[in-house]
């Protein structure tokens, strides 16, 4: 994306997306939230797990959304969603261990893992299955060394959502199989065809085998405050809390108090949001079903879209030339030539795919793909 940006600060017009983050401003409220705290000088350092009314906060409104049952101890506030999972890797997983990964994944997953000194074990979806994840791929893949089985719903990059029974045998087989279930919720709120939220920590019983990965990035369009936080079994947060105090210590304070308006506040604006990306994502579906060659899983969360480009006329004359027609080189061509960023599959395990965000104004959603259709057929 970095090359993406060089070509807009030229002037250069590039439908742009590849960007992971709401198109919504953060909401007044929050805002202003954080103007008092600079006016009240509360700009100093806080306990490392954050301030206790905080983190009280968040328990609360996990509870009240997902019906979990939280309390402070069990709770941490992190530098962003990305920070609870790399804390919560660093607290439960041994040098040559195996972390469980379903695939594709985000693209950070792998180098959270190794940098622990533990290995990815990927479980491949099935993209006629919408990429859900299944109890049953699961089962088959773990071995005396797996310790984690880290899963993400709704998905980055494919926009899956893992039903809520699903979800409970994929909790019921970590217990039998003596394994830490990490959920990463950051796209938890951004749900269609009329799903609510779900939590598996909400379920009786998950509490002792689950950590939560939470942010307020999306839900909240907050990504700049970087405010995210994790709950779990008391000794899992109590080492999480112990790695974060010698890393980056507490979240911005100012961040903080904004996030506590955040989480106490209203909710309008995720409804909002929702609703506008609805909108967008039928017109995804709709422009991207009108090119030749295209393949597309329709999402049930998030805000991307992930089309298989593989048998595009494109695709198929790189190919019969005996030329590369992998994604990454495609994503490059299509940047330089048609003037539209996306994300290569391979960054996400997934080569023949790209991923296409929709967190971006509808007008530019259908230029950027009319541009895509005629790169791919062209």
């Amino acid at each position: 994306m970095i090359e993406a940006e060089r070509l807009q600060a030229r002037g250069i017009d590039v439908v742009n997306f590849g960007v992971g983050e709401p198109d919504f401003p953060t909401p007044e409220h929050i805002k202003q939230a954080a103007v008092r705290a600079l006016e009240e000088n509360f700009t100093k350092y806080t306990a490392t797990p954050g301030i206790t009314p905080l983190r009280e906060a968040v328990c609360e409104w996990h509870r009240r959304e997902f019906g979990s049952s939280y309390e402070v101890a069990e709770s941490v506030i992190t530098v962003g969603g990305k920070q609870a999972l790399f804390n919560a890797l660093g607290a439960l997983v041994n040098e040559g261990e195996e972390v469980l990964v379903p695939a594709p994944y985000w693209v950070s997953y792998p180098d959270m893992i190794r940098y622990v000194g533990a290995e990815p074990r990927f479980v491949p979806t099935e993209p006629g299955d919408g990429f859900r994840l299944r109890a049953e791929q699961v089962e088959p893949l773990i071995t005396d060394k797996s310790r984690v089985l880290l899963v993400n719903s709704p998905n980055n990059p494919t926009g899956a959502v893992i039903p809520d029974e699903e979800f409970a045998r994929l909790l019921e087989l970590c217990q039998r199989r003596n394994l830490w279930l990490l959920t990463d919720e950051c796209y938890s709120h951004f749900l269609y065809g009329g799903r609510k939220p779900f939590s598996v920590a909400g379920l009786p019983g998950a509490k002792e085998r689950t950590i939560v990965a939470g942010s307020l990035s999306k839900t909240f369009a907050m990504t700049g405050w970087r405010v995210g936080f994790a709950l779990g079994p008391k000794p899992v947060i109590a080492a999480m809390i112990k790695l974060q105090s010698q890393s980056t210590s507490n979240p911005t304070s100012i961040s903080q108090r904004a996030a506590l308006a955040a989480v106490t506040g209203p909710m309008d604006s995720v409804k909002t949001m929702l609703e506008e990306y609805a909108r967008r994502r039928d017109v995804v579906l709709e422009s991207l079903g009108a090119i030749e060659g295209v393949r597309t899983a329709t999402p049930d969360g998030a805000f991307y879209a992930f089309p298989n480009v593989e048998e595009t006329p494109r695709l198929r004359a790189l190919r019969a030339k005996r030329e590369s027609a992998d994604t990454a080189r495609v994503a490059v061509d299509l940047l330089n030539e048609a003037r539209v960023a996306a994300v290569a599959g391979e960054a996400f395990g997934a080569p023949g795919y790209l991923r296409i965000s929709f967190a971006t104004a509808i007008d530019r959603v259908r230029e950027g793909i009319e541009r895509m259709g005629r790169f791919f057929t062209s």
